[in-house]
């Protein structure tokens, strides 16, 4: 191949990729270009029809180059759309403690064999050490739908969140989305009804340095009595979503016991 040849098929190269992470014009993800994007699994597309992916993934603010962490990945549908939206520039690194769900795993390892996971480094790590060493100034972490079960695990997440807070760079953002619990609820059915206080949610975050910079009302609903367990709910559950930044003089809230 000749030296303008290269130089056609690099072009040609990056306008596929560009496509395929899904950009507009002026480079920033075409989020809803993401989500339909054709080589996705028909699974996946079924559950998009609760996640609304496409306002959650507008809503973490995640571009092209980025480097993510995704805590609890499960099967890697969350880290599936974050490695498309960062594009092959970007890194996500999909979290899950050794002693997850065998199930998930396999799923998540069939999903890691498909081209939009190239860009994802796997990490099994216990929640409250989650971050590998080399992995430092991250721009986000992503922690949806599973902080509840870190209350019903022996997880220190004091020390998880610190350790969250410390891997992001000065002004990275920490988005985080759980099933709602009632009022005064706390902690007393994260185990039963996978739910946890949103209240207790953020003050344990914001005890870490945390503070809370948005918050998202698009998987909200207020007809769920947020009293029965959230698996097959005869209602759509309501699910409140919350975005933290590291502020940029990184001095951390004081502690908070369990």
């Amino acid at each position: 191949m000749n030296a303008s040849s290269r130089i056609a098929y690099a072009g040609v190269l990056a306008l596929s990729l560009g496509a395929c992470a899904g950009l507009t014009s002026d480079g920033s993800p075409d989020y809803r270009a993401v989500v339909a994007s054709p080589d996705r699994s028909d699974a996946d597309r079924q559950t998009d029809q609760r996640r609304k992916p496409e306002l959650l993934l507008a809503f973490t603010g995640v571009r092209q180059g980025m480097k993510v962490l995704d805590m609890g990945a499960g099967a890697g549908y969350s880290t599936e759309l974050l490695a498309r939206a960062v594009g092959p520039r970007g890194t996500v690194y999909a979290q899950d403690s050794p002693a997850g769900s065998p199930r998930a795993r396999e799923r998540f390892d069939e999903r890691a064999k498909t081209p939009p996971m190239r860009n994802v480094v796997r990490v099994l790590r216990e929640y409250d050490d989650p971050v590998p060493p080399s992995v430092r100034d991250l721009d986000l972490v992503t922690f949806l739908f599973a902080y509840h079960d870190t209350a019903f695990m022996p997880v220190d997440r004091a020390k998880m969140n610190r350790a969250l807070f410390d891997a992001l760079k000065p002004g990275g953002v920490l988005v985080i989305s759980d099933h709602s619990a009632r009022p005064g609820a706390g902690l007393s059915v994260v185990k039963t009804l996978h739910r946890i206080e949103e209240s207790t949610l953020r003050r344990e975050v914001e005890a870490a340095g945390f503070k809370v910079i948005a918050e998202a009302d698009f998987l909200r609903n207020a007809g769920d009595a947020r009293d029965a367990i959230v698996f097959k709910p005869q209602v759509p559950v309501d699910e409140f979503v919350l975005k933290f930044i590291k502020p940029a003089d990184d001095r951390p809230a004081a502690g908070y016991s369990m």
